[in-house]
């Protein structure tokens, strides 16, 4: 089991987490927590042995030149991290973030939620977000759709998020979630869309979507630093590219008439509004300023 030892009291703390593999489409959802740990300066404390939860042929050990020169063997694994007093809320009180980062295991998977739930017992843990990405026949030149669901009825309610109904197979996400409900922890489960078109590549996009999201979730302002700019990026990539075949451009734009189409009841003057105020929220008090 992970050891925490020199780990001191947190304050309110909320687990973030994302897996690599079948619940990360895009790198999105654990693009999104690489990012918390480095805006945040989230410091490591414990990872899961590897031997334990991971077939070595299927995800294999890494061979790199550190930075003195010499060759390094980075073994797969999942880390645990902290983030201290990394939330500052409307209320203006800080909160602790602890970040899991890893990978989806090919074995036991109840013995690695488990230790996760150790993790989130022993640090007090209030409330897990899970971040997940999947493929989906959205357009990328659209704001990425982030949905959140809660198993609990009363915790849906009370953060405005829908009641997961989805069947059929699941992944390490579907399965920790789970297992936090079933031990009394809140949790909760955020999905980014990323179009299924350009799924071989990293969409920072889909990541910015996740950690907006998050911020409206935990009405707290996360820097973004390089995130706004590399998204831009990436959407003027794919549209020079879906430019360049004309049958690729027809069905993005079938795409997007869909979605204009399914979203123009809800383009009132009351959800604009709604939604430029959520926007100054996250950006602080001088966003409005010129």
């Amino acid at each position: 089991m992970i050891e925490l030892d020199g780990v001191p009291a947190l304050v309110d703390p909320v687990m973030v987490a994302a897996f690599e593999g079948w619940n990360d489409a895009g790198e999105a959802a654990s693009s999104a927590v690489t990012h918390l740990a480095g805006v945040w300066d989230a410091k490591l404390v414990a990872a899961l042995d590897p031997e334990d939860y991971y077939d070595f042929q299927v995800n294999r050990p890494v061979v790199s030149i550190g930075s003195s020169g010499e060759r390094e063997l980075t073994w797969p694994t999942t880390q645990v991290s902290v983030a201290y007093g990394a939330l500052s809320t409307r209320a203006g009180e800080a909160r602790d973030v602890v970040l899991v980062r890893g990978i989806e295991p090919n074995i036991r998977w109840r013995a690695f939620v488990s230790e996760l739930l150790a993790v989130g017992d022993e640090l007090g843990v209030e409330l897990v977000v899970v971040l997940g990405a999947l493929l989906a026949d959205v357009p990328h030149s659209r704001p990425v759709p982030v949905t959140g669901t809660a198993a609990e009825r009363a915790l849906a309610e009370r953060l405005g998020l829908t009641r997961s109904r989805y069947e059929g197979p699941t992944g390490i996400v579907g399965v920790f979630q789970d297992a936090c409900t079933r031990v009394d922890m809140p949790a909760i489960s955020l999905w980014a869309a990323v179009p299924h078109y350009v799924a071989q590549t990293a969409c920072p996009k889909a990541t910015l979507a996740l950690v907006n999201r998050l911020e409206d979730l935990l009405e707290a302002r996360i820097p973004l630093g390089d995130l706004p700019e590399e998204a831009r990026a990436w959407e003027t990539g794919v549209d020079e590219l879906s430019a360049e075949d004309p049958e690729v451009a027809d069905y993005v734009r079938s795409l997007e008439e869909a979605k204009d189409t399914a979203e123009l009841p809800e383009a009132s003057g009351e959800a604009i509004a709604k939604e430029f105020e959520k926007y100054l929220r996250r950006r602080g008090p001088d966003s409005g300023r010129g």
